[in-house]
């Protein structure tokens, strides 16, 4: 219990320092759109939030928050898909798919975990849209929903799992994970803001340069070796592979994340704007991130 309250405050610390230095810097370079690293500082303070609960008072705590985390994910999603009257008892059964994953998470049921919604629910859920819904828009809402669960609550759900499947070093495997997300995120963008010239794709999120990337990874990585073993049980060197794994995979979540809302925002250009400081921006790349990292610690690590 001390090494964990001594972990958290000097995390606690590091925010407080890194908000105080984004507001100074913010203010000094007023023409530099520094909005998007404001939005993922937030979504650092939620995170260790989620991260205290599930420290110093019970794994449960922490997961219920994190089942709300997943509902609002989901909830932001639906609202940017141009669903019709036959589509709404489709998101009633996804919101319901919600609790039920998360239930086999408190139970520490595996299996079920693992096939729920990638077998069950999605051969499940065309159900409703095909009983007297008709044919019409079936496939584009179905299969939009189908890619909801799965990054929204499938992929982010692996986040509450960490704390049972291994309730030592669970707590520090989330909070690792999300720093280093989160890190190479801002990594990425800034260094696009500074030095970025060739943009990966350009037309759903301009923010996205090969500079970029190849900062971001280069920091994520070594940031990886040397936090590892001193907050984690991963040696130096399996830090190194996940931290480039999750840099990988943090930037496939965000540019998938980022066609996503473009295909189904095409034609309404000022919600396109508004998704840019939306909530989901803040999480894109832990809907990857958050599954590989948990499947590759699983599978090589025995404590899990």
């Amino acid at each position: 219990m001390n090494s964990s309250l001594i972990t958290l405050i000097l995390i606690f610390a590091a925010l407080l320092v890194i908000h105080f230095i984004y507001i100074i810097v913010s203010k000094i370079q007023k023409n530099q759109d520094y909005s998007v690293i404001g939005l993922r500082i937030k979504t650092w303070w939620g995170m260790f939030f989620i991260f205290c609960l599930a420290t110093l008072f019970n794994p449960i705590v922490s997961l219920l928050s994190l089942m709300v985390l997943t509902f609002f994910a989901l909830k932001e999603y639906f609202s940017m898909i141009r669903s019709r009257k036959a589509d709404r008892r489709l998101f009633l059964w996804a919101y319901l798919a919600i609790p039920i994953q998360f239930y086999w998470i408190y139970i520490g049921w595996y299996g079920m975990f693992i096939v729920f919604i990638p077998i069950y629910v999605f051969l499940l859920l065309p159900l409703p849209r095909l009983i007297n819904k008709g044919t019409g828009g079936f496939l584009r809402s179905v299969s939009s929903t189908q890619w909801g669960l799965m990054l929204m609550v499938f992929g982010l759900s692996h986040l509450a799992y960490f704390p049972f499947a291994t309730p030592q070093y669970g707590g520090r495997l989330v909070l690792f994970l999300v720093l280093l997300t989160q890190l190479n995120d801002v990594v990425h963008y800034v260094a696009s803001m500074y030095i970025g010239k060739r943009k990966i794709v350009p037309t759903s999120n301009a923010s996205l340069t090969w500079e970029g990337f190849a900062c971001a990874f280069i920091v994520t990585a070594i940031t990886s070796y040397f936090v590892a073993p001193v907050l984690t049980p991963l040696g130096a060197n399996f830090g190194l592979v996940t931290g480039m794994l999750i840099s990988l995979s943090g930037f496939f979540g965000s540019l998938t994340v980022s066609v996503l809302k473009r295909d189904l925002l095409i034609g309404d250009d000022p919600k396109v704007d508004n998704e840019k400081q939306s909530y989901l921006s803040r999480i894109d790349s832990l809907t990857y991130t958050a599954p590989v990292f948990f499947h590759v610690v699983r599978y090589v690590m025995d404590f899990m």
